[in-house]
């Protein structure tokens, strides 16, 4: 084992599945009229389905089938890719994002096992083969609605140090930064802060890269 890297804590294991059942229940049950809200605004406005399902690679890269709110309409001939996207993103969505509402529902993936409450955050399986040997060590642990990444910078920040955040998350992850991270992304979520890159709706592709980071991701 590398120097920083820490072997699974039984215990903190076992307390962080705690907080991720008891926070992810606590939080549907605390948010049931926002969603409720949210569904049928999406229904008025973007039509069924009103949930976003997709496969995503979780623990080890396994795959399940990660449950967000719609936030985009239905593509248009010649609205396929990413570069639709902000064209696709409606007002409804643009507000679902900036106020985080659209990741209520994954709090089931959550509940599930699927996902952690923190952890780094389920991306795309064709992203699978294009990660460095480094980079893949983010699925060592479950993926998270929030992470390291999301509160050091969230979309706004590239790939390359997006990814060196993740790994540094696996290698000192701890129910103590678990707890740290939840408080830190409360602030994020209430300050709208880093949900893009400058002139993208969404986040970039990512098509691989063997680049060094450009600063220790502890920050």
């Amino acid at each position: 084992m590398t120097e920083g890297r820490r072997a699974p804590g039984g215990w903190q294991d076992l307390a962080r599945r705690a907080l991720d059942v008891g926070g992810a229940a606590a939080a549907l049950t605390l948010t049931a009229p926002v969603m409720a809200g949210a569904a049928l605004a999406v229904a008025a406005t973007m039509g069924r389905p009103v949930l976003f399902r997709q496969e995503r690679p979780g623990l080890h890269g396994r795959t399940f089938r990660l449950m967000k709110f719609r936030t985009m309409r239905a593509p248009r001939p010649g609205e396929e890719g990413p570069e639709a996207d902000a064209a696709r993103l409606t007002r409804t969505g643009r507000f679902m994002r900036a106020t985080s509402v659209d990741e209520l529902p994954t709090l089931f993936n959550v509940l599930r096992g699927d996902m952690s409450l923190v952890g780094p955050r389920p991306l795309l399986v064709r992203y699978l083969p294009r990660y460095s040997p480094e980079q893949a060590r983010r699925h060592e642990v479950r993926p998270g609605i929030t992470g390291w990444a999301q509160v050091n910078g969230r979309n706004a920040i590239g790939w390359e140090q997006k990814l060196a955040l993740d790994v540094w998350y696996v290698d000192h992850r701890s129910l103590a930064l678990d707890l740290r991270i939840l408080a830190m992304t409360v602030l994020k979520v209430l300050r709208r802060s880093d949900i893009s890159q400058e002139g993208h709706a969404t986040m970039p592709e990512f098509m691989g890269s063997e680049a060094p980071q450009g600063r220790d991701p502890a920050g």
